[in-house]
């Protein structure tokens, strides 16, 4: 399959044979034939999707294959599968299931044209023309309508949620986009979901009500780096005053449907507006700290008993009303979920960390737990299906052991499959001499200082990537001050697409960000020739996710930096220098602004977790490099990085 001359070298264009390629289906498929547990870390261009994909086919069990995104799923579903599908000339059913958010709900969006709670002309237009688009789709994506945009108030309005899903006894059940979806994934042998989805399968199998995991020979989970956050997320217990806010205004669609009820939907009103007087008594916006802090506080206290006792006489009319219609039964499930959350955050949790975060006109409670391992574990001993983990970056130091102490998985194959890539000849990495301490003032000026001279050298594009929104914005205005013949692109001033894009089309553009575009953002060629990162990306220590943790492994006798802060570091920054290099023909720089990389000792760890590249503190050495590339002398580039002379160095303790 894997060969020069072999069935995928028939259908895709390009196709190279590559040895890692091959281990990595190999391993795949002993792991399947031996229904094992088998970790893979694939350097970037190993072509580990394929790898995965053509045992996963020629095994002929049921296969669910989870992503880190939706991007992802529909690349796998839409391109990737459907190449080996014709490769192997199979007819194997695939289906791809995403979660129901993304499916429109016939019954709430006939609610929300009757019940007259959006009333400003965009709303009421965007109304109709998703009313429009229902009348011809067949898969119900909300995704397919380009005319409605995706932070339009009315979304959450027209799909369901788990909490106000009325299933089987929906009046429209039967012309359910989401059951139609399920329901094909049910028949499928080939699933693609991604990682919410998956967690919200195991959550609903512990329960006894999964619908896919039970049925699977194989779970591919593909971005496994991911797994440990998306996991804590997914377990958490959330109350937030949208969740309260949506079941007001069902509440009162439901009265509307139902005939007048003036007592329910005063009490409903009365619900909505004490929640808002809640979010009002936490003070200001983009507060994210740990609960504790402000629950004593008696103006919240105050609002807290409030919200309860507007809860618990709903809680009494429900009971008596309930029974008139599955919708008011539905709501009533929901308040108490909503009722217990509410209460369990008036005390202290175990295993737990109990946050908050407010926002301009909403706030959200999260009860997460520190350590979903014993979770997760269970799941994999009580399933007997072959688990295989894969990601770019899953070791640290070259070790797994974080990722699978994380995740609780005792018994795995362990394989690590560097990139194909030639680093050493097509890259360089540059320290720039004499930084100051990241804590210090000047920081981000001098990192901006460091950047100009690489970028002015560049005659391609340059990713600059920063672990705070605060940093990128003032980095932004220097920049914009010094930088006049070139575009620059902050997050934030459009969607993450149409940034990307732009970036590709301009060649030799500017792109700022942070958070999400340090994964997953795939240019090749000249048009992303540079990388520049301002410092290691630590989790802020002052995070209540990170603090809890902190702590906990401390009270354990553990210590924190090296079991937590250090391996999350380096693999988040794996993920950013990930971007550079994509194909076998592209050469760039990285900078890397930190000093802590040559003058801590855990720099070692983050150097030995890169691919091997040269390395130069001297601005010469990259200006050197980017002239032989512009030449097209791209040999002579190589061989210049590559140099045993004293500018460049592969010895991390050589300064």
């Amino acid at each position: 399959m894997f060969s020069e001359h072999g069935p995928l070298s028939r259908v895709i264009s390009g196709f190279t044979a590559r040895e890692q390629q091959q281990q990595m289906a190999q391993a795949v498929g002993n792991a399947i034939q031996h229904y094992k547990a088998v970790i893979i870390e694939a350097g970037t261009g190993v072509g580990k999707t394929f790898a995965y994909l053509v045992p996963a086919l020629s095994s002929g069990g049921k296969v669910i294959i989870s992503t880190g995104t939706k991007t992802l799923q529909d690349q796998l579903y839409f391109k990737d599968l459907p190449l080996v599908r014709e490769a192997f000339k199979t007819s194997a059913k695939l289906a791809l299931l995403k979660g129901r958010a993304n499916y429109l709900c016939i019954y709430r969006l006939r609610q929300a044209l009757t019940d007259g709670h959006y009333r400003d002309r965009r709303s009421v237009s965007y109304l109709h023309r998703i009313d429009d688009w229902a009348s011809l789709t067949q898969m119900g994506e909300i995704a397919e309508v380009s005319n409605v945009p995706d932070d339009a108030e009315v979304w959450p309005g027209v799909t369901s949620t788990t909490d106000n899903c009325l299933g089987a006894e929906c009046p429209d059940y039967g012309a359910c986009f989401v059951a139609n979806a399920r329901r094909k994934a049910q028949e499928a042998d080939v699933v693609v979901v991604n990682h919410h989805l998956f967690f919200a399968d195991m959550a609903l199998k512990e329960e006894g009500f999964g619908e896919l995991l039970p049925s699977a020979n194989t779970v591919i989970l593909d971005e496994s780096h991911q797994l440990p956050e998306v996991a804590s997320s997914f377990f958490s217990d959330v109350f937030s005053s949208r969740q309260v806010r949506d079941l007001a205004r069902d509440l009162l669609a439901e009265t509307m449907m139902q005939g007048d009820m003036p007592a329910l939907r005063k009490a409903s009103q009365q619900m909505d507006k004490v929640v808002q007087d809640l979010r009002l008594a936490m003070d200001k916006p983009g507060l994210r700290e740990p609960w504790y802090k402000i629950r004593s506080k008696p103006a919240i206290q105050r609002e807290v008993a409030e919200l309860q006792s507007a809860m618990l006489e709903l809680d009494k009319l429900l009971t008596a009303l309930e029974e008139r219609s599955k919708g008011l039964q539905t709501c009533h499930e929901r308040l108490g979920v909503l009722m217990q959350r509410l209460k369990a955050m008036q005390e202290p949790a175990d295993n737990a960390v109990q946050w908050y975060e407010t926002f301009t006109r909403s706030f959200t409670l999260v009860s997460t737990p520190l350590d979903i391992a014993q979770q997760f574990q269970k799941q994999m001993e009580t399933l007997p299906c072959s688990w295989i983990f894969t990601s770019a970056t899953l070791t640290v130091d070259r070790q797994f052991s974080h990722f699978s102490k994380r995740m609780g998985i005792t018994e795995a194959d362990e394989i690590q499959l560097d990139s194909p890539f030639d680093y050493w000849n097509h890259a360089l990495l540059y320290a720039p001499p004499n930084m100051p301490e990241p804590q210090q003032h000047d920081f981000v000026d001098a990192v901006v200082d460091a950047a100009v001279p690489v970028i002015e050298a560049c005659s391609g594009g340059v990713f600059l990537l920063f672990t705070s929104y605060r940093a990128l914005n003032i980095a932004a205005e220097l920049l914009k001050e010094r930088i006049s013949n070139r575009k620059i692109l902050v997050q934030g001033d459009a969607t993450q697409h149409e940034m990307i894009e732009t970036f590709r089309e301009q060649g030799n553009a500017l792109l700022l960000g942070t958070g999400s575009f340090w994964e997953g953002v795939d240019v090749r060629g000249e048009a992303l020739s540079c990388v520049i990162i301002d410092k290691l990306p630590f989790a802020a220590p002052n995070d209540p996710v990170t603090e809890a943790r902190i702590q906990s492994i401390r009270a354990h006798q553990g210590n924190p930096f090296y079991e937590y802060q250090l391996p999350h570091a380096v693999i988040t920054l794996k993920q950013g220098v990930g971007r550079l290099i994509r194909d076998h023909h592209d050469r760039g720089v990285l900078v890397i602004c930190d000093p802590r990389l040559r003058t801590k000792s855990y720099g070692k760890v983050f150097l030995e977790s890169l691919p091997r590249i040269p390395r130069t503190q001297k601005i010469e050495v990259v200006e050197r490099f980017f002239t032989l590339l512009q030449n097209s002398d791209l040999s002579k580039a190589a061989s210049a990085a590559a140099s045993p002379s004293p500018d460049v160095t592969s010895d991390p303790d050589t300064p």
